[in-house]
């Protein structure tokens, strides 16, 4: 498995505590950016009010990071444009949340 797939993996094991659909399928993550210095994960919440930002963010990280077992550095980059939409969701997540 390379590297882009085995964090796409990993960021489906974080769970959006509220909803109960990982972050990926549920559109959250805008982009993985692998460089030789490190991985920046580009993402957003389902609410700029979110409360839940910061302990989200850590959890990517800490998924992240365990995928390439410490092997590079991890910045979680949290943007709010464009704004999520429940459009951005997998079918997967569709069919959860119905």
């Amino acid at each position: 498995m390379d590297t882009k797939a085995r964090i796409e993996e990993a960021l489906k094991t974080v769970m959006d505590p509220e909803l109960g659909v990982n972050i990926f399928d549920l559109g959250l993550i805008y982009g993985v950016d692998i460089t030789d210095s490190g991985v920046l994960v580009t993402m957003t919440m389902t609410s700029a009010a979110c409360p839940m930002h910061n302990f989200l963010s850590q959890l990517v990280d800490n998924a992240v990071y365990e995928a390439l077992e410490g092997k590079s550095e991890v910045e979680v980059k949290v943007v709010f444009e464009p704004a999520w939409t429940p459009d951005l969701m997998s079918e997967a997540a569709r069919n959860i949340l119905g």
